[in-house]
């Protein structure tokens, strides 16, 4: 095991310096500066700015500045928040991401799981077209499509919900946009099930158990379900990563104080500083739930050997 997470730290480490070193010479080469705005900033205040900022000094003295604070836990300060860093931005907004990130991977692996198990069950019969189906319309459609109209249905027309805002959390708040960000995964995470449950119903072990005269439902719980979701554990990391970090629609449409709509924000306003450390964040992220991924595989799949 330790041998085992010392390499994945020796690939991790590469990987993190090229995600930066490609964010970081990506966004200076991007069109635009932070200082410009609809007051234009006379030749010697924006020259004293970029000063102020590092931003004046070769391109290359910048990366590797930058990379000294990243490696002590500095993401510099926020180049259009005033009297902000980077890291107080991210400490003050992560909680929202990762509530309506954390809630809707869970309630999308339930819902996803479950549906996943109904169909491979009653493989084609009318469940099991009704659920595929309805998994193809979550697939095709996207959030900025469903959002408008789970708003238009429930907050607009029925007046049940919120249309907008976070209010410190409220569930009124957060069912629909909740709802919306797990809307997609359900979906693919039915048809992943659905797809490992009927290869692993085929198997002959399954065979042997029903020649046993095991019950059904113990069958699918203790022999089909384990080796079945084990597709399923490898797309959950880079999926849950995606939902935690926050959605860039969901939270603009939901105007909700959330990673996403500062990393959209910052973008536009070309506040490299801040992309950046959403995008580290990010990358990290990543990582680290592969890393976890890999190892619920191996703890399910007696085969796998993690060394």
């Amino acid at each position: 095991m330790l041998r085992f997470l010392f390499r994945r730290l020796l690939v991790a480490i590469p990987t993190l310096l090229l995600v930066i070193t490609v964010a970081f010479f990506m966004m200076r080469a991007a069109p635009g500066s932070p200082f410009v705005n609809e007051r234009q900033l006379s030749p010697e205040v924006e020259k004293a700015v970029m000063a102020q900022f590092g931003m004046d000094r070769p391109l290359v003295e910048q990366y590797v500045n930058y990379l000294k604070g990243v490696v002590v836990g500095d993401f510099g300060p926020s180049l259009k928040y005033r009297d902000k860093t980077v890291l107080e931005i991210l400490q003050a907004n992560y909680m929202v991401s990762l509530t309506l990130g954390g809630l809707s991977i869970l309630l999308a692996a339930m819902v996803g799981m479950s549906l996943g198990i109904i169909a491979a069950l009653r493989q084609n019969r009318t469940a099991d077209y009704l659920t595929m189906g309805i998994a193809i319309l979550g697939v095709c459609i996207p959030t900025f499509v469903t959002a408008p109209l789970l708003v238009l249905v429930f907050a607009s027309k029925l007046g049940w919900l919120p249309t907008a805002g976070w209010n410190d959390g409220a569930l009124a708040n957060m069912i629909l946009p909740i709802t919306v960000l797990a809307l997609p995964q359900i979906a693919i995470i039915s048809r992943l099930t659905r797809a490992g449950m009927i290869e692993v119903l085929r198997s002959n072990y399954i065979r042997t158990a029903r020649a046993k005269g095991l019950p059904e439902s113990l069958i699918v719980r203790k022999h089909a379900l384990r080796a079945a979701i084990m597709p399923l554990v490898s797309y959950l990391g880079p999926a849950a990563a995606g939902l935690l970090t926050g959605s860039l629609v969901v939270e603009k449409i939901f105007n909700l104080p959330g990673l996403g709509k500062f990393f959209v924000n910052s973008a536009l306003q070309r506040d490299y500083t801040v992309v950046m450390g959403m995008v580290i964040v990010y990358a990290v992220l990543i990582l680290v739930l592969n890393l976890i991924a890999d190892m619920l595989y191996a703890a399910l799949d007696p085969r796998v050997r993690l060394s």
